[in-house]
């Protein structure tokens, strides 16, 4: 349901700018609240994205099957120079989704659980006299429009517009640029492409500084790559993982692209009527650029934020949302920061780099950590047997096989 601009002078507890994962997750929590929600999107945007969803995402977002176009059980981790390591799922899966049907599912739930849906453009953010938000927003006639509301949640992605405008340091967002084709799936068997697994590559050609991906998704998959060099070809990229994957030939249905955030911005908050969420306040975890998981929550814990915010009239209260996606996350990400930045410099690193993914206790902890979204505690042995194995490879005591 998209609510007419007849409701723009309505005013609201809040207005969640942005309808991806974060901002419709955190629209549906407050209106099943019983808070008065206006949630404002952009029509006929799809993130570029590979559709790479945890099973934890699945089960605490309440995901329904029909939304899962493929369960994938294995990732095949290429090298530059070819050399393939598989990492299968042990016990588990990767499931994998269309963001165009997914966001759109995610938006009508927050609807038929209270939201009120505006289609249109963030333009600016304004106040009342009494210094209440007033958000203005060019509707689908290229008309200006306003939403009054208490409190604002900014969840229009990488570089928000929310953030610089009302934000300390919003403007100061690190990122890769990602693209990727959506192209049919291939229908014999004339090609190396499995419909549940994953293949993800590390080549300086095709990417300088982070991967390159082919991921299922039923019948299409998703064929993508990223970069922060601006100066690199992300299509050229592109055409010639196709090429040399023996894809070029199939049918493409459409093209995206999109900054991808690497680094969660140092404030999330105005400190006192603006709350940023998802890739808006940087939650994509660095290396492996996944971020479905990180949005969702993201928008879960400013709902959270701003459910206390509301209740207490306490602006301090916005801090939470940070604080606790920090406490449960920040090593994870620091961790994959440090991973990107060393081991993505040079194919001679990342030779080095997929070598390592062949180790077993590596292939097991990752998995775990993946999907169950945390650190693994439980085989300390282990992450000592791993501690030795990458000092190894790092002083290039351990050649690559």
């Amino acid at each position: 349901m998209t609510m007419s601009n007849q409701c723009a002078s309505d005013h609201f507890d809040v207005v969640v700018i942005g309808g991806g994962p974060s901002g419709a997750t955190a629209a549906d929590d407050l209106a099943r609240a019983g808070r008065k929600v206006a949630l404002l999107d952009r029509a006929g945007r799809i993130k570029p994205c590979g559709g790479a969803i945890p099973p934890r995402l699945i089960r605490d977002f309440s995901i329904p099957d029909e939304l899962i176009v493929a369960r994938v059980d294995c990732a095949r981790i290429v090298s530059p120079s070819g050399r393939h390591v598989d990492m299968p799922v042990d016990g588990s899966y990767v499931g994998m989704v269309d963001r165009d049907e997914f966001d759109e599912w995610l938006r009508e739930r927050a609807a038929s659980s209270g939201a009120h849906r505006f289609t249109g453009t963030y333009e600016r953010f304004e106040r009342e006299g009494d210094g209440t938000p007033r958000i203005i927003y060019k509707n689908a006639d290229g008309k200006e429009a306003s939403i009054v509301a208490r409190l604002v949640i900014g969840a229009d992605g990488a570089l928000s517009k929310v953030a610089r405008d009302t934000i300390r340091g919003g403007d100061r967002m690190s990122y890769v640029f990602a693209y990727h084709e959506i192209v049919k799936a291939p229908e014999t068997q004339d090609v190396d492409y499995a419909p549940a697994r994953c293949d993800v590559y590390y080549r300086g050609t095709l990417s300088p500084d982070f991967y390159a991906w082919v991921f299922p998704h039923g019948k299409t998959m998703s064929i993508g790559t990223g970069s922060a060099n601006k100066g690199f070809s992300l299509k050229g990229s592109v055409a010639e993982l196709r090429r040399d994957a023996g894809f070029a030939s199939l049918e493409t249905i459409r093209k995206e692209g999109a900054p991808i955030p690497l680094k969660p911005l140092k404030r999330w908050d105005n400190g006192r009527d603006v709350l940023l969420a998802g890739d808006a306040a940087g939650v994509v975890a660095p290396a492996s650029g996944e971020g479905i998981y990180y949005a969702m929550l993201g928008g879960r814990l400013a709902a959270e934020a701003v459910e206390a915010c509301l209740v207490t009239n306490d602006a301090r209260a916005l801090q939470l949302a940070r604080k606790k996606f920090m406490k449960d996350h920040g090593r994870v990400f620091f961790i994959l920061g440090i991973m990107q930045r060393f081991w993505y410099r040079t194919d001679g690193l990342r030779e080095r780099f997929v070598s390592m993914c062949a180790d077993k206790d590596v292939q097991r902890l990752t998995w775990q950590a993946y999907t169950e979204k945390k650190l693994v505690r439980a085989d300390p042995l282990a992450h000592v047997k791993i501690f030795f194995k990458d000092m190894a490879h790092l002083l290039g005591l351990v050649k690559p096989a």
